[in-house]
C-alpha cells in the first residue's frame, strides 16, 4: 500500500503502518533535497544496505532528530492508541484504520 493510502495524523508528523506511527518526511525539505533522499533511499533498500537506508531516511526527516521544533516527543514506533495520539485514531473508521495495519 502506498504511504498516501496510509491513515496521517492531523498534525502530519506521521502516518500509521504496520499498525504504529512512522515519521513523515519534513516538508520543509527543498524538492530537489527531497528527491535525492528517496533516491538514496531506494538505492540503499536496492542494495539492502542498512547504513545507507538509515542516512537516508535521517536527510528525509524520517529517523534521528525531530524535524519539529515544538519539544513535543518522538512517538515513532508507538502505537496510536498508546500515545497522545488516541483520540484521533478513535476517530478512523474500522476500514481507515486498517489501511494502517
Amino acid at each position: 500500500m502506498a504511504r498516501k493510502d496510509r491513515p496521517q495524523t492531523t498534525d502530519h508528523r506521521y502516518l500509521v503502518s504496520r499498525g504504529v506511527l512512522k515519521r513523515c518526511t519534513d516538508p520543509s525539505l527543498a524538492d530537489s533535497d527531497r528527491r535525492k533522499a528517496v533516491k538514496a533511499l531506494m538505492q540503499a533498500r536496492m542494495a539492502k544496505d542498512p547504513a545507507a537506508v538509515l542516512k537516508a531516511k535521517v536527510a528525509l526527516g524520517e529517523a534521528g532528530p525531530v524535524w519539529w521544533d515544538d519539544g513535543t516527543p518522538d512517538y515513532s514506533g508507538s502505537i496510536p492508541a498508546d500515545t497522545p495520539y488516541a483520540d484521533w485514531w478513535q476517530t478512523l473508521s474500522k476500514a481507515q484504520q486498517d489501511q494502517g495495519m
